[in-house]
């Protein structure tokens, strides 16, 4: 669609609200002055509907879309303060000849751009710009280093050269040259009333579901059985009596060790009287489908759980239109074992700082060795080794630390980074692409902003004192749901070893793939590197999520044929 002669505009509408032809994409005001297309969701769009109408705007549909249409030709750039919600968006005033583009300060909906000039391109895919024929497809090869410590790009970047990250919680203000004219970042509101304990909570989280479940098309959840997915389901029953359609990751039986999901999710669907599933990943399935999944990644994310989601999503999508995941929880309240060796890093900080050599024993545990590793006079590094892959080098730290200045730096600010990066930038975009990929709507009642802003007014001790999720299991005890507040946390993800180890068809396309990357890359890669691809054989138990994370690059790379 051309707006003026210098901006055109497209947009490919996934319904989920409003699902007349009211809230298609692009919208425009009716006087033709206001032009509007965005991905996402506003939780918070009844409260400003009934402002609108107050004011005296009159609406024709119940979609979200055409509330932040007209509120965005009221108030503009300042009004993006008052939405709540998941969003990228780009909003065109021709009256006043300019362009605001925005992404939500959580970073669920991604946004890319490229800048020439006064040139720009959005989209919420890189595909979208690369498709423009504007821009070269050339593979940046300086991001391999980030990604080999932090399974993805850096930041602000992509795999791609001059096609960038818009950052989350950015707004910017174009005119229709090309210049910026305002930009701003969005900021929580803190709530410093975090004395109400598990009971105010649970009544967030509650109004969270009750906002982030509504919809007008088929809805599921994924239920992995742990404690954050089922207490949103239980929850969404309590306040509705209503069963969910659930979906649920399993193995063949020879993984025990990775079975206690399949028991708890089917407990707890069961005693909602819910429809379940069960999607089973095997080798074989594996094998069958992961050129798919690779090719529908935007970018390589070295985290095994997106292989999952997707094939969640997969299933999924034979029957719901919006699925409902528990990310965002383990951000919040310390739900990672790395944030339990953090705190114990902070109590023990000056002792711990004069062992850091146990690191170099032969045969110390994978574990231990990561965490002596870790050990660095300043807090703030040592927490950003704890939650890399493994111990970051001087040239990436520097880069990551911009904005971790605070001193002191407690698990307040490590679990604010942790949301910052991996929660952005790995767990919500695996989430977000898998969905996208069926025509899926993802949605995390979590990181609805009531619950953000409590956290972000919670003193350190508070914070501290709620590590492992303690409210959401006292909660789940409440609710008589005892076995899922007690059992052991497990990573969400395939078995990468036993699979390597029993199956050769699995144990083949590894290892060719990453000898086939070694060749043709082999002058970009780090010695360190070039013997996890070279013999990944001896590397896979000791370094497992390292060896995982370059096959998937390279997997990535073969199926984009870059």
């Amino acid at each position: 669609m051309k707006v003026s002669a210098t901006c055109y505009i497209g947009a490919n509408r996934l319904k989920i609200s409003g699902l007349d032809e009211f809230a298609d994409q692009p919208l425009v005001s009716e006087d033709e002055q206001h032009v509007l297309v965005w991905n996402g969701a506003l939780y918070n769009h009844w409260t400003l509907r009934n402002r609108l109408l107050e004011s005296g705007v009159s609406l024709k549909s119940s979609s979200d879309s055409e509330v932040l249409l007209h509120w965005l030709g009221i108030f503009g750039l300042q009004g993006i303060d008052d939405l709540e919600g998941m969003f990228s968006l780009l909003f065109i005033d021709l009256q006043r000849k300019r362009v605001v583009i925005a992404r939500d300060l959580t970073g669920q909906k991604p946004l890319y751009y490229h800048k020439s000039g006064g040139q720009w391109l959005f989209s919420s895919e890189v595909k979208g710009i690369l498709g423009s024929g504007l821009v070269p497809r050339i593979l940046d090869t300086s991001q391999f280093v980030p990604y080999h410590y932090l399974r993805h790009p850096l930041p602000t970047h992509t795999f791609f050269q001059g096609v960038y990250q818009f950052p989350a919680g950015r707004v910017l203000q174009l005119d229709f040259d090309g210049k910026e004219t305002a930009s701003k970042w969005l900021a929580l509101r803190p709530n410093h009333e975090s004395s109400g304990g598990a009971s105010i909570f649970t009544e967030l989280v509650t109004d969270a579901v009750m906002s982030h479940f509504q919809t007008e098309v088929p809805m599921g959840i994924i239920l992995s059985g742990g404690a954050d997915s089922t207490l949103l389901y239980t929850l969404w029953h309590r306040e509705t009596g209503m069963p969910l359609r659930s979906y649920t990751a399993v193995f063949e039986e020879r993984y025990r060790e990775m079975a206690e999901d399949r028991k708890f999710a089917k407990q707890v669907a069961r005693s909602y009287q819910g429809a379940h599933h069960e999607v089973l990943a095997t080798p074989d399935v594996f094998l069958s489908n992961w050129e798919a999944y690779c090719m529908g990644l935007d970018q390589p994310i070295g985290d095994s759980a997106g292989f999952l989601t997707w094939l969640i999503a997969k299933e999924a999508s034979r029957e719901v239109k919006v699925l409902i995941s528990g990310a965002g929880a383990d951000e919040l309240m310390g739900g990672y074992n790395r944030h339990r060796a953090f705190l114990k890093y902070l109590k023990h900080k000056n002792l711990l700082l004069n062992f850091k050599n146990v690191s170099k024993i032969p045969g110390l545990p994978v574990g231990y060795r990561k965490f002596f590793k870790a050990i660095e006079p300043d807090s703030a590094r040592t927490f950003m080794n704890l939650a890399a892959l493994q111990a970051l080098p001087d040239s990436i730290a520097t880069l990551l630390a911009v904005g971790l200045e605070k001193d002191p730096f407690g698990l307040k600010e490590a679990l604010a980074y942790e949301r910052r990066l991996y929660l952005t930038e790995d767990i919500l975009k695996v989430f977000d692409n898998s969905c996208m990929a069926f025509g899926i709507e993802g949605r995390s009642p979590y990181l609805d902003y009531s619950i953000l802003r409590f956290f972000e007014g919670m003193p350190e001790q508070k914070q501290r004192e709620l590590i492992g999720k303690k409210w959401i299991k006292e909660s789940l005890v409440s609710f008589g749901r005892q076995e899922v507040a007690g059992r052991r946390k497990l990573g969400f993800g395939i078995p990468i070893v036993g699979w390597f180890q029993v199956h050769d068809g699995f144990r083949e396309k590894l290892v060719e793939t990453l000898l086939q990357f070694d060749r043709e890359f082999s002058a970009y890669l780090s010695p360190e590197v070039r013997t996890l691809v070279q013999f990944p054989q001896s590397a896979i138990k000791r370094n497992t999520l390292q060896v995982w994370n370059l096959f998937l690059l390279a997997s990535w790379i073969n199926a984009h044929r870059l």
